[in-house]
């Protein structure tokens, strides 16, 4: 077998066009929750490729669809009898590009509403109710259907909360389905899916270890070995753990202590790896070389990539010790790769370099394997169960690559390391203590980069400032603060400023994402 050998999977495809909606990728997600397997595509790629899709979904955008600049689709598409879903944008556009009317609002709808469902659909809301609650965000508003539309949904505002073609399956909501705000949105994916585009519900993660097994056995060749990048994280683990299960002993992991890990991390992780896994493991010891890169650096972005470079250095140095070592494989994921880069080079922004995607240098010297690249977390836990990975591993909340290094925010020092490691261990210890934690999707602390006056033993203090972060997610996508007790919150401001010597104020992060993101870096 040779690595240049091809798998073709054939799944049904259902296409997401970006239109720089961040919410493209809920989408995406939205639809493989339901069985089905998502694809995030540009808008001017669909005409080439609407033939391949079994149904299609346009997603938001903060574009006018009447802008000359606003990104749009070959109205073509609309004649090619795949059946299509506008959502907010999407709809609009839809509506302006086969002649209706769009135009900015009187007032801006943002937030929720109730739509009535009108008698002249079948399928979009078969099943449901009369009358649902929707959540809305638009600025503009559809004032004329196109010739052959009809509409089946209106709220007291707007005429034409939905509509369809008459003859053709083509669909737009002004609202937005995929977000948990509209508590029936799934049923109403559900139903373009299954009953609009025909869906066989055959995206599983059951399916997918196979899939992916065969992909990677394909991809590497018989002589070639894979280092894998571990840091003990669910990501990681879970990609060492499929890849094994598809290559063997060709694989070798490498852990890296860049001293920038939560205390006694290290030691946490190579115990139980080696404790449970038959798999070669490598400790790089390089935390003294990590801190030397960021010396003197406090801009975010170039400490992801100086991090990123670094641990290229840090694999291809200890990957000298691994004959034959030609692949390097990583748990980069969707969400990873859309905060990084626009969406497939689409109009969305970037929001942050993960030091496993921006972050690597050119001429990187191996190839690259990412078995969860187009994959959301909560898919990679699905597949870690599947594989009977401990929950140790698979519920273990996210940490970011560059670890501490984007939780000290300004110049990462080995002092600020040490309190930044003391104090997050109080957070996770006390937040843990009584199950406080379940349900959440993070939970850390952040070491700010200001000081501020103190009086501790009636001497004037000027000291450091910590804040908690602890957030309720299922994707990491869109995030709420969690409303921890006031009492738990009280335990953790006690005992950072009597234990954690340097810090005299801690405060709580009430941030929702977005506008904020979860990490503060």
């Amino acid at each position: 077998m040779t690595g240049s050998t091809a798998v073709k999977i054939e799944h049904q495809r259902f296409f997401v066009v970006d239109f720089g909606s961040q919410y493209a990728q809920l989408i995406a997600r939205r639809v493989r929750e339901l069985g089905c397997y998502a694809e995030i595509v540009l808008p001017n790629d669909l005409a080439a490729r609407v033939n391949e899709a079994t149904g299609v979904i346009f997603s938001g955008s903060p574009w006018s669809a009447y802008d000359e600049a606003a990104p749009r689709v070959d109205p073509a598409v609309y004649a090619q009898g795949v059946p299509i879903l506008g959502i907010c944008y999407g709809m609009q556009l839809t509506t302006h590009l086969l002649g209706g009317a769009v135009q900015k609002a009187d007032a801006r709808e943002y937030g929720p509403a109730r739509i009535q469902v009108l008698g002249t659909d079948t399928k979009l809301f078969d099943g449901l109710d009369s009358e649902l609650d929707v959540w809305m965000s638009h600025g503009d508003r559809v004032e004329a259907l196109p010739e052959g539309f009809v509409a089946i949904a209106k709220t007291d505002s707007a005429p034409f909360a939905a509509a369809r073609h008459r003859d053709r399956p083509i669909y737009g909501v002004q609202f937005h389905p995929e977000v948990t705000h509209t508590p029936r949105g799934t049923a109403i994916l559900r139903n373009f899916l299954y009953g609009v585009c025909g869906a066989r519900g055959d995206w599983t993660m059951r399916s997918y270890i196979e899939e992916a097994c065969e992909k990677i056995a394909a991809q590497v060749g018989a002589d070639e070995q894979v280092i894998c990048g571990l840091s003990g994280g669910v990501d990681s683990t879970v990609a060492a753990i499929l890849i094994h299960k598809a290559i063997g002993d060709r694989l070798t992991c490498i852990f890296v202590d860049n001293g920038l890990l939560r205390k006694n991390e290290a030691q946490q992780v190579l115990d139980t790896f080696r404790n449970r896994y038959n798999i070669p493991l490598i400790f790089a010891d390089e935390g003294d070389r990590f801190l030397d890169a960021l010396e003197g650096v406090a801009d975010p972005e170039v400490k992801r990539k100086r991090i990123g470079h670094v641990f290229v250095d840090v694999f291809k140095h200890h990957a000298r010790d691994v004959p034959n070592a030609a692949w390097l494989a990583q748990g980069t994921l969707y969400p990873d790769v859309i905060e990084s880069q626009s969406a497939f080079g689409g109009a969305s922004v970037t929001i942050k370099t993960h030091h496993n995607v921006g972050g690597l240098p050119e001429e990187l010297g191996f190839k690259l394997l990412e078995p969860f690249r187009e994959l959301f977390k909560d898919e990679v836990r699905q597949i870690g169960r599947e594989l009977g990975v401990p929950d140790a591993f698979v519920e273990r909340q996210p940490f970011p690559g560059p670890g501490l290094g984007v939780r000290i925010t300004g110049v990462v020092t080995r002092e600020a390391v040490g309190v930044l490691q003391e104090a997050d261990a109080i957070i996770r210890e006390e937040i843990e203590r009584d199950g406080h934690h379940k349900g959440l999707w993070q939970y850390f602390g952040v070491l700010a980069p200001v000081k501020t006056v103190g009086v501790m033993g009636d001497e004037r203090t000027y000291e450091n400032v910590v804040a908690v972060r602890a957030v309720e997610s299922t994707d990491a996508m869109t995030a709420d603060w969690a409303d921890l007790p006031r009492a738990v919150l009280g335990r953790i401001s006690n005992r950072i400023i009597n234990e954690v010597r340097g810090v005299n104020r801690v405060v709580y992060d009430i941030s929702t994402k977005p506008p904020a993101t979860i990490e503060w870096e």
